[in-house]
């Protein structure tokens, strides 16, 4: 819900961006014309493209899988960090927000270690773990429809392999889960994903405040 990092005011916010984010010029037209979009607020903001970078440079993953793609931001920054022989399997529904994603994909020359899987996501997923993936993946980055995400992070966990990395996003999700007023759809499955999350013990977990909260999970055995 949000496009940059909650609770900072705007000097702190762009004197973080002046010191911290090198953000290459194609990553920022591409962001540039998501901000257009009417749902452009599903964007990630680009300190959390840079720290997806980094985190993806320090494991020198080969296999990364994706759950929601919208314009494509989040899978071409770690595409750009991924080593020559690094692959993403990217799940999105939208034909319309990926057309945008697969034209940056192509300008950078990072197509072909992208696959991507126009499905609902929970369905090429139980596929991948059917045709025997389960343990293979290195990182996981999760952003997209919030009723799901206990669905989907199960299912990537599956998928990752012991010492392997999943990223959620939107797990602040503008401080509304903290509210026990708001109980609307979204803000409770985050909520509940949240604390469930928290007593896993199948993982170590850090939920970053950056961006509308990140959350880092782990994976420390099946």
């Amino acid at each position: 819900m949000s496009k940059k990092t909650l609770g900072l005011p705007d000097p702190v916010y762009d004197y973080l961006l002046s010191v911290s984010v090198r953000e290459p010029a194609l990553l920022k037209r591409l962001r540039e014309e998501t901000a257009k979009l009417p749902m452009a607020m599903m964007q990630i903001a680009p300190e959390q493209g840079q720290l997806l970078s980094l985190l993806v440079q320090a494991l020198g993953p080969k296999k990364c899988l994706e759950v929601g793609v919208f314009t494509g931001y989040s899978s071409l920054v770690v595409a750009l960090a991924l080593p020559a022989d690094g692959h993403i399997t990217a799940c999105d529904v939208s034909e319309e927000w990926t057309s945008v994603a697969r034209r940056y994909w192509q300008e950078a020359g990072v197509s072909q270690k992208i696959d991507l899987y126009l499905a609902p996501a929970l369905q090429t997923l139980d596929r991948l773990v059917a045709h025997g993936q389960a343990g293979t993946y290195d990182f996981a980055f999760i952003d997209a429809d919030k009723e799901s995400y206990w669905g989907y992070f199960e299912r990537a966990l599956t998928l990752l392999r012991v010492g392997g990395i999943a990223a959620i996003d939107n797990t602040l999700w503008s401080g509304r889960p903290a509210d026990p007023k708001i109980d609307d759809a979204d803000t409770s499955a985050i909520r509940a994903f949240n604390q469930r999350l928290f007593k896993d013990t199948r993982v170590r977990v850090s939920l970053i405040p950056i961006g509308d909260g990140m959350t880092l999970a782990l994976k420390l055995r099946d």
